[in-house]
């Protein structure tokens, strides 16, 4: 009296396969999107520092993941660490990595 009749779904083979497409197609695409606007720019961005890291020269001013704002005095070539200028007669030695943009070279004449 109050149930209602039940119907099963018919197994045909190509509906079902199609609308299981349908179904994970939109997942698919925002996948696509994500990885198109999200990931790429982020590995170009990652690519293009770690190149930069590895031409690292004197008088390239720099700045470090702690925000600290210098000038290369010494950068060997496959080293892992870069002495950097902080302050007027102050330099540590930083690791590369831990370098997050580097900035224009400072001209001759405009060392402050």
């Amino acid at each position: 009296m109050f149930i209602t009749s039940a119907f099963a779904q018919t197994a045909s083979g190509g509906a079902s396969s199609y609308s299981t497409i349908l179904q994970f197609a939109p997942l698919v695409l925002m996948f696509g999107v994500f990885y198109v606007l999200l990931i790429m720019p982020s590995q170009k961005q990652q690519k293009q520092l770690k190149a930069r890291l590895a031409t690292i020269k004197r008088g390239d001013k720099v700045v470090t993941a702690g925000g600290i704002v210098g000038l290369v005095k010494k950068a060997v070539d496959g080293a892992d660490q870069v002495e950097v200028e902080i302050a007027p007669n102050v330099t540590v030695s930083i690791v590369r990595s831990t370098i997050t943009s580097v900035l224009a070279p400072v001209a001759a004449n405009d060392k402050s």
